[in-house]
């Protein structure tokens, strides 16, 4: 549950950290990443989930399904920059796989990836 969930419902949100704190004040990530790119977590990750910070294991329990960078901002309750930074040291640490939108070929496989996305977001 993200800080301003637990707020929300009355619940302690326990200690406050930023959100910056979390990508150690870094603003731009190792790896441009769109905000449909897809994320998966990799069996490393699952392997390491128990041994990472909380923040990185949230990341990882999210993406046991693919999800889109959107998403786990969203599910996160944070920034998208925040969330970009942090999925990037991930992938830099195999502990997140990215999946890359296809490239400009067809439009219509466009529209179908922003209606998923669409469709993702309005589940949250």
């Amino acid at each position: 549950m993200s800080m301003a969930a637990a707020m929300r419902s009355g619940g302690d949100p326990g200690p406050v950290v930023r959100p910056y704190a979390w990508t150690r004040g870094r603003t731009r990530p190792n790896v441009e990443l769109a905000i449909e790119t897809l994320l998966s977590t990799t069996t490393h990750g699952t392997q390491e989930e128990r041994n990472l910070l909380p923040e990185k294991a949230a990341v990882v329990r999210c993406c046991q399904r693919a999800r889109s960078l959107a998403e786990v901002a969203a599910t996160l309750g944070v920034p998208l920059g925040v969330a970009r930074v942090l999925v990037s040291d991930m992938a830099d640490e195999k502990l997140l796989a990215v999946h890359e939108p296809a490239g400009d070929s067809d439009d219509r496989t466009h529209h179908a990836l922003l209606e998923r996305v669409l469709r993702g977001l309005r589940k949250l």
